[in-house]
């Protein structure tokens, strides 16, 4: 759209008028009273762009937060005031911790009734309370119809610039009821920060100094190009690269020089590796606490290895790490400046690298697991549908199968395959999965849930169902406990489990109810029919796998824990 006058119209028609002139062509939300003229707005403008009504403000916010993910922009969500804004509060947590673009729009009380504790009122400058340690990059309230096109502009500068993240805008009921002949203002592109020269020089330097470089990649901000040139760059100087936790599609999981993923459930052969590298190259990382394992595979603030961290945040650099070399740079341009470094003829560390690579290659192999083994499952999944299939996990130990043996390609062949939330919140799975499913419905999408995980946001199926998802399997792995809480429990408190017992419904009889297709499996060839039938399925699949509780996570078991604890208790 032109900056030409535009005609009067409420500021709520002209709030959606921005959101489409910064592409964006599918929102959100829970609907409310509180902004009935921006949803008149979508009604007004129902050709260029559509309202997702959600059935709960966390799962909706979950939504944007995953679209922000996919597409590299702000996601959209909007909620109504007080318990709309409290509920949707936990995606922009965990757009905050996973530095994902996102933009909430919460319909706010009336001007003429603020600071009277009216209906529902909160104010949301301190609820979301921007900065690093808050939940937001910024949070405003437009108190001028005529300023609605500036404040949705600088949103999506501000939640896109540096490091990514969650911006919040408050949007009194009778502001968006005014008429208002603001002219729309054009799309919004972040500007790139490029590594300093020198820094470059000195990074080389240090490369041809090492003897066991390892790189580390992950972190928001990438897109293909920037993905093509971090494996160039792997290539040229014949470098291992893991990936931080969750960020398990920055690199190509099939490529030769791949070493894993770092943070819960590690190869023991890759953290010994991280341990002894002496050069340790982070790209886009924040290297928070999973991904460190509370800070101990690079130890805070100074690491015995050898740091270089590469960032697009400034006040990232530093603040928990003081790296022998920080760089500040947008993950769009980094890899490329990274690819330019001229390599030697020869690096000595050739060995060191494939033995990472076959290494990851050996963790494929598990042990066996009867009567259901999640191992193939995961990988059943991956036989069975395309390399552009999606990927979904909320939190729990289920997810840690899907992590282990799912092969994610490199962003640069298909986007983001990989959703899930580094925040470690529960019930992120499905509407991520919901939201991938109608944001890309040629693709294929998959989502591992806990049963606890699951029943949290699991009503977002309906969603699905309303909204005509297809290409969509839910895999609920269902074994009666909230197991991360019991592993832990077992290991600090053995035997003296209290609150993570769960007592589950049908979850095949819960998705036909919802209009799915559902099967339930106890065992691993039941599981395979089911997935042949489910990728040929005229609509979304749930599939309801029974697991026993003592099968906790793909390296150990509850017995095995517990017996551990016992005995380090006894003093053996």
């Amino acid at each position: 759209m032109n900056t030409a006058v535009a005609p009067t119209r409420p500021a709520g028609h002209a709030l959606v008028e921005a959101l489409i002139a910064q592409g964006v062509h599918t929102c959100f939300g829970v609907p409310g009273e509180s902004y009935l003229a921006v949803l008149d707005g979508f009604y007004q403008h129902r050709d260029h762009i559509r309202f997702i009504g959600c059935r709960q403000e966390g799962g909706a916010c979950f939504m944007a937060e995953a679209q922000g993910k996919l597409t590299g922009r702000p996601g959209v969500c909007l909620v109504t005031r007080g318990p709309g804004a409290t509920n949707a509060s936990i995606g922009v947590h965990t757009a905050h911790q996973d530095s994902t673009p996102l933009l909430l729009l919460v319909g706010q009380v009336a001007s003429d009734q603020r600071d009277r504790e009216a209906f529902q009122e909160i104010d949301y400058r301190q609820m979301f309370s921007p900065g690093t340690l808050g939940l937001a990059k910024w949070v405003a309230e437009i108190d001028s119809a005529d300023r609605v096109p500036e404040y949705i502009s600088r949103a999506f500068r501000v939640a896109m610039q540096g490091r990514p993240g969650p911006v919040v805008l408050a949007l009194p009921e009778d502001m968006l009821t005014t008429l208002t002949a603001a002219p729309v203002l054009p799309r919004v592109d972040p500007v790139h920060a490029w590594p300093a020269p020198g820094a470059m020089r000195d990074l080389r330097q240090m490369l041809l100094q090492a003897q066991r470089p390892l790189v580390l990649a992950g972190g928001s901000g990438w897109d293909a190009e920037a993905a093509s040139a971090l494996q160039r760059f792997a290539e040229n100087w014949h470098l291992p690269v893991a990936c931080g936790w969750r960020f398990q599609d920055t690199f190509d999981n099939r490529h030769a020089l791949y070493a894993g993923d770092v943070g819960i459930g590690t190869h023991p052969k890759l953290v010994e590796r991280l341990k002894q590298a002496d050069l340790v190259v982070a790209v886009g990382l924040r290297l928070g606490e999973m991904t460190t394992q509370g800070y101990s595979y690079l130890q805070a603030p100074r690491p015995v290895q050898k740091l270089v961290h590469i960032h697009a945040g400034a006040e990232e650099l530093g603040r928990v790490y003081a790296a022998d070399l920080m760089i500040q740079s947008s993950m769009a341009v980094a890899a490329k400046a990274l690819e330019a470094l001229t390599a030697p003829s020869t690096v000595t560390w050739v060995d060191h690298a494939n033995a990472a690579g076959a290494d990851y290659v050996a963790n494929l192999e598990g042990t066996p697991v009867a009567p259901l083994d999640m191992a193939v499952v995961i990988k059943t999944l991956q036989a069975l549908l395309p390399d552009d299939t999606i990927y979904t996990n909320g939190a729990g130990n289920f997810a840690s199968w899907l992590h282990r043996f799912g092969r994610l390609p490199g962003l640069q062949h298909h986007g983001r395959t990989q959703l899930a939330p580094t925040s470690g919140a529960m019930g992120y799975g499905v509407p991520a999965a919901v939201a991938a499913s109608l944001l890309y419905p040629q693709r294929w999408v998959v989502n591992v849930a806990g049963d606890g995980d699951f029943l949290m946001t699991g009503q977002e199926l309906a969603t699905a169902t309303g909204y005509g998802a297809r290409k969509l399997i839910s895999v609920v792995v269902d074994n009666g406990t909230y197991g991360t809480i019991r592993m832990h429990q077992e290991r600090e408190y053995p035997g003296r489990v209290s609150g993570s017992d769960l007592f589950n419904p049908d979850f095949a009889a819960l998705a036909r109810a919802y209009g799915w297709q559902a099967a339930t499996a106890a065992t691993t060839e039941d599981f395979v029919a089911a997935a042949q039938r489910a990728v040929v399925a005229d609509g979304p699949t749930l599939i309801h796998l029974k697991l026993d509780a003592d099968v906790i996570t793909s390296r150990t078991t509850l017995s095995a824990v517990r017996d551990g604890a016992l005995k380090r208790l006894a003093g053996g």
